[in-house]
């Protein structure tokens, strides 16, 4: 596993418990050498990047029990790919961001600019 550091510069936090989220299932955008998709952006799911993300082949909101997967729903906090982030950011759908919790590898593919964008935490 790759050291756990968020794109902050600080110790990564976990995204979610409930559900499990993480390459990993470890509950944090952990990455690694064998995590090919850089599961490693912590998003709030809203319904808009729900259907986005079904619209283009990946649907995380329907459940797989086969996979022991509820599907997720709006205000889930999930370890997402970057580049799929990325792609959503292009489309104007992008969901919030936890940057606390979303691991630096993301850097490689999405710009810290473009994290802070969508920062969960940011004063309105």
């Amino acid at each position: 596993m790759a050291p756990s550091v968020n794109v902050l510069g600080g110790e990564l936090q976990s995204c979610s418990q409930d559900p499990v989220t993480g390459f990993f299932r470890n509950g944090c955008c952990d990455t690694g050498p064998t995590d090919q998709g850089s599961h490693t952006i912590c998003a709030v799911m809203t319904a808009e990047f729900l259907a986005f993300s079904k619209y283009v082949g990946n649907d995380l909101s329907t459940p797989r029990p086969e996979y022991g997967f509820a599907g997720l729903k709006p205000g889930d906090q999930w370890c997402l790919c970057a580049s799929r982030f990325m792609q959503a950011h292009e489309d104007g759908v992008a969901p919030l961001v936890n940057l606390a919790a979303t691991h630096h590898a993301a850097l490689e593919i999405v710009p810290l600019s473009v994290l802070q964008l969508y920062d969960l935490n940011q004063e309105a």
